[in-house]
Order: structure tokens, then sequence, then C-alpha cells
């Protein structure tokens, strides 16, 4: 179920934004995620200073079940949307200027998955 739903985002994220740097995207079957700083997310960016490096993105997927109980299948749904779409603004910080802030993130990552709303009915 999430992942058909990220897999949809993702395909209409490639429609609408440049990705001239591939960039996976892992789905973690754990609740949450640990970064290389030690803190705890739901999702990460790796934004590599090494050429060679690529970069990723990471979504943690295993609380579904609990999300979807508390706020219904399409909340629980945009729930992941939200983070796949807030990592992909990382992303697009990284590629324009090389520095991440979470600086406007929020709203941008909002703004993103409401503009894929208008295209689907359900997540």
């Amino acid at each position: 179920m999430v992942r058909g739903a990220l897999l949809r985002f993702a395909s209409w994220l490639r429609s609408e934004y440049d990705f001239p740097v591939r960039v996976p995207v892992y789905l973690s079957p754990h609740p949450r995620l640990t970064t290389l700083h030690g803190e705890t997310v739901t999702a990460s960016f790796f934004a590599p200073w090494q050429p060679d490096e690529e970069p990723y993105i990471r979504v943690a997927t295993g609380d579904y079940r609990a999300e979807r109980a508390a706020h219904g299948r399409d909340n629980a749904l945009a729930s992941y949307l939200h983070s796949l779409a807030h990592e992909v603004i990382h992303y697009q910080q990284w590629l324009h200027s090389g520095e991440i802030s979470e600086r406007g993130v929020v709203v941008r990552a909002r703004r993103m998955v409401a503009k894929y709303s208008t295209t689907v009915r359900h997540p």
C-alpha cells in the first residue's frame, strides 16, 4: 500500500521536477530511522560531499498500520508523501547550493503534495 502510493508520487515527481543526479529512495520497514548523526527521524536525505558518492533518500514506513488506524488510509499515506517531498526539497537544495537547511522546507513540501493531490483522488 505505502510502496504503491510512493511509487505513484515518485513518478509524478519525475514528470514535474528535474532530477539530474540520480537519487534512489529506500523504504525501511522500521517505524523510525537513525541518521549518520545519531538522530531518530521518519525520513532522511544523504547529501554526499564526495563526487563519486550517490545521494539517497530513506523513508521509514513501519508504522503504517498504526497511522492508518489513528488517521485513516489517505491521511496516513499522505504523511509518507510529505516525508518524501520534504527530502526531495533537501535534494533540490543540495543540487542548487550544496547547503541543506530546514528553512521553508515544510511549507514547500506541503505545497508539493498539495499540487500532486490535484492530480489524484487518493494517495
